[in-house]
């Protein structure tokens, strides 16, 4: 099967996530829809620079997936990026059990459908791609 369109699908919610992360960095008064929705308003300083590091950790997991699935040609080692696709998939799976177990019910209602859908889509690339 061709790991790619999983691929895609993953980098279009890692991306959303990444642009909300950014929004909620910025400033934005959407703390309650994130972060196990424990903060209300704008987030503390502390938590903008987190939301920020998780853009980056998407950004990052976005360029293995489409790299594994070769959509986007760079030089890596086939293993490295194999292991990694795996890892990816198994964070999102945490990812999801975390959100179902938040006291946001946006965080239940919007984003553990979208890291469950990202999980399985991981799953398709790391071993569609094998």
């Amino acid at each position: 099967m061709n790991a790619q369109i999983p691929a895609v699908i993953s980098a279009v919610i890692f991306g959303a996530v990444a642009l909300f992360q950014l929004l909620l960095a910025a400033g934005l008064p959407f703390a309650h829809l994130s972060w196990g929705g424990k903060h209300q308003g704008v987030l503390p300083g502390h938590m903008r620079l987190a939301s920020l590091l998780a853009a980056c950790v998407l950004v990052f997991l976005t360029l293995v997936l489409l790299v594994r699935s070769g959509l986007l040609a760079m030089d890596v080692n086939h293993t490295v990026t194999l292991v990694l696709v795996w890892v990816i998939t198994a964070f999102m799976g945490l990812n999801t059990l975390g959100n179902l177990a938040s006291k946001s019910r946006m965080e239940k209602v919007v984003m553990a459908p979208l890291t469950g859908v990202a999980c399985v889509m991981c799953l398709l690339v790391a071993v569609w791609s094998s």
